[in-house]
């Protein structure tokens, strides 16, 4: 396969020249001032598109004079390395934030709130509403998107075609019932691809299973549904259970599956169907990374419970703004225009780095005019053959409600009672009761 359309160099060559050419009085949007213009920003991320991110930075750099140190950290030690930094008050103005984490970082007071900043809120309207609700906590937003992402059911066109199914399922009904004519074909063992093991991507798979089958951890006054037996949640824990242990579709191995190994078995054409992060379907099309490049499509997520639309989980990453870059009005000013031109429209007028970061990357983005846009639709059309549906897919995209202070310890717990589920060492009643207790435990030591 080849890439679309101007190549990665050539993108970031034209956009460093216009900066240059354009200078800074003929920025769109970003307000001008000698001290912004002679201030410094201290950027903070993990070491993931360092090169898009550093070819951003010189169109930063010529088109508003002002300096960024940068710096990254592995993503396995980022965490770690940031509450350290900000502990120790180091010298921090805009750090990437996880959406797991917000909460805890704004309750600590080492995140800003952006609400009193119109150059940034003014992009709250081309925004995709799980991408804004995930940057909300308390009330108050805390940054803009660097990139956002949702749960997607792709499916083996070429094994469906095989089997005699016209058309990919639509319910987790039709899941089961497709997937037991392809074991019948013996085109798979395990045609159901989920990847359960208790790791950082477990809550997200879960979710999307929740939310698909028309469930929710979390109720609209903040205490825990997921133990309502004719909830979501539940059906989607017996629906797992059930995959496993009675109509066999989806392996006993499951378990103890990592993302990155299911990413894998899809590639080689072990599975028909899987729950995949919507970015990984380039790596599963890409000839040099997966035997089965061209057979790998997305579909809407299939529905089941009480659902009334194909509705999946979604998360983001983000820019955020500490309190040390309010402490003066220079440094905020410049760490605004940082944050704009990052996360929002830049220079060009258009959201050069979130489109950048998609056609080199395959990252998809919060920003929804993007979805027009013909270089983007032509990625999707190559990459996944269906850009229309990433489009509707990302719309029913909902946000982790589970996200609170208390997350983490309570994931813990949610882990390994979903965990149990999976192994028929506990009914999804058992396991999602003992969740919803751990919740309201934590949270009332919280409070």
């Amino acid at each position: 396969m080849t890439r679309i359309g101007t190549s990665g160099l050539g993108r970031r060559t034209l956009l460093q020249g216009a900066a240059a050419g354009l200078g800074t009085s003929l920025l769109p949007g970003l307000p001008r001032s000698a001290a912004a213009q002679n201030g410094r920003v201290s950027f903070t991320a993990w070491s993931a598109a360092v090169d898009q991110v550093q070819a951003h930075l010189t169109a930063f750099r010529e088109a508003t004079g002002i300096d960024v140190n940068y710096e990254n950290f592995p993503w396995a030690q980022y965490r770690a390395a940031v509450v350290t930094r900000l502990v120790g008050g180091a010298d921090m103005d805009v750090l990437w934030v996880s959406d797991a984490w917000l909460p805890e970082f704004a309750e600590a007071g080492w995140l800003s709130p952006i609400d009193d900043i119109p150059e940034l809120m003014k992009y709250n309207d081309e925004m995709a509403p799980y991408c804004l609700e995930s940057m909300i906590y308390d009330g108050q937003q805390y940054g803009l998107p660097y990139y956002g992402d949702h749960m997607s059911f792709m499916y083996n066109a070429r094994m469906l075609e095989e089997a005699g199914i016209t058309a990919p399922p639509t319910t987790w009904d039709e899941v089961i019932e497709q997937s037991k004519l392809i074991q019948e074909k013996g085109l798979a063992d395990y045609p159901l691809l989920l990847s359960l093991a208790a790791d950082t991507w477990l809550v997200e798979f879960i979710s999307a299973l929740a939310f698909s089958h028309g469930g929710r951890f979390i109720g609209d006054d903040g205490s825990p549904v997921m133990a309502d037996p004719n909830g979501g949640a539940v059906a989607a824990a017996r629906f797992v259970r059930d995959a496993i242990h009675e109509h066999g579709i989806v392996s006993p191995g499951a378990v103890e599956t990592p993302e990155i190994n299911g990413l894998r078995a899809m590639g080689e054409g072990l599975h028909a169907f899987g729950i995949v992060p919507t970015y990984r379907i380039r790596a599963l099309n890409d000839p040099s990374q997966a035997p089965q490049a061209g057979n790998i499509r997305i579909a809407m997520m299939p529905m089941g419970g009480n659902a009334d639309d194909h509705y999946t989980c979604g998360w983001i990453r983000f820019y955020g703004l500490t309190p040390t870059a309010r402490a003066d009005a220079g440094r905020l000013e410049a760490a605004t225009q940082f944050i704009e031109f990052f996360g929002g429209r830049d220079i060009t007028g258009e959201y050069t780095l979130q489109k950048l970061l998609l056609l080199d990357l395959g990252l998809p983005f919060c920003c929804t005019p993007l979805h027009e846009d013909p270089e983007v639709q032509a990625f999707w059309d190559e990459w996944a053959g269906t850009p229309e549906v990433i489009d509707q897919q990302a719309a029913l995209a909902l946000k982790k409600d589970v996200i609170s202070p208390w997350f983490s310890e309570w994931n813990e717990v949610n882990n390994r009672v979903w965990q149990g589920v999976f192994l028929d060492q506990l009914s999804a009643e058992e396991a999602l009761g003992q969740a919803a207790d751990e919740w309201v435990a934590l949270e009332t030591a919280y409070r």
